[in-house]
């Protein structure tokens, strides 16, 4: 059964920059799943318009058989809580503890007041220290945001997400600015997340080894368009070329994207 499906969406933005052309292909629940690209491809336009923050132009985005493109705010609220978002940039409140920033991901299940005044139910209290066991930062709770490191910011930034308890997790190059050690660490969380909770997670990719190593399906974009779509198994450098367009040198293959188109 299908989480998501995408039919022919199309998204252009003003002046004219058509960032996804037409693009259609179906998601199951349980999957992972990693985007590739060049810079302007279109991926994080494709993540960004699956939980709309960006608008489609044209097509349908379909979360659970809604078409997110159609729903007003109120069901558009509701299903956000359902996709967790991770971000490049970590998107975090620096002055804040870690507890704080994960408890933001609590936001949409606890009525305004709580979060205004920081008295928040033991039930989610709870799911915030299990999100932040399992990224294995729990240590750091009571720190605050802007004293962690790059890696350390951003398992916090998946931890927040997590604490949605969402059905699936976007994670937009979220280890383009960090180590490959480290790197790898933060993949391994999200596979884990994938294999031992069930959540569907899709992730913008530009190192091609981390792509193969952990994604299980392949989706390639090129200049707004999907290009390929299948197995990590299956794909080898000239899959890669093809998804590209152009031949890739050595430092290509573990180079990073920081596009935000």
């Amino acid at each position: 059964m299908s989480v998501l499906e995408y039919k022919n969406l199309s998204v252009t933005y003003p002046g004219g920059v058509e960032a996804l052309k037409n693009v259609s292909f179906e998601i199951e629940k349980g999957e992972f799943i990693v985007v590739v690209g060049l810079s302007g491809a279109g991926k994080s336009t494709l993540l960004r318009a699956t939980n709309r923050l960006v608008d489609a132009t044209g097509g349908e985005v379909l979360f659970n058989n809604q078409d997110i493109t159609k729903v007003n705010k109120r069901e558009l609220r509701d299903i956000r809580s359902d996709i967790g978002m991770i971000f490049q940039s970590f998107n975090l409140i620096k002055r804040s503890s870690v507890f704080r920033n994960v408890m933001a991901g609590r936001a949409s299940h606890l009525p305004t007041w709580r979060n205004l005044l920081g008295i928040y139910p033991e039930h989610d209290k709870d799911i915030v220290f299990n999100s932040l066991d399992r990224v294995n930062i729990l240590e750091k709770a009571f720190a605050r945001a802007d004293e962690l490191s790059g890696g350390q910011q951003q398992r916090v930034g998946i931890a927040r997400a997590l604490a949605q308890e969402p059905q699936v997790m976007l994670a937009d190059e979220p280890v383009a600015s960090l180590d490959p050690p480290t790197s790898h660490m933060v993949m391994k969380d999200l596979q884990n997340i994938n294999r031992e909770l069930g959540i569907t997670v899709i992730v913008n990719l530009h190192f091609i080894d981390l792509a193969k190593e952990y994604g299980e399906r392949i989706i390639g974009l090129n200049n707004g368009e999907l290009v390929f779509d299948g197995p990590a198994e299956a794909t080898d450098k000239e899959t890669f070329e093809m998804i590209y367009g152009r031949s890739i040198t050595a430092e290509e293959e573990i180079g990073r994207d920081s596009s935000v188109i």
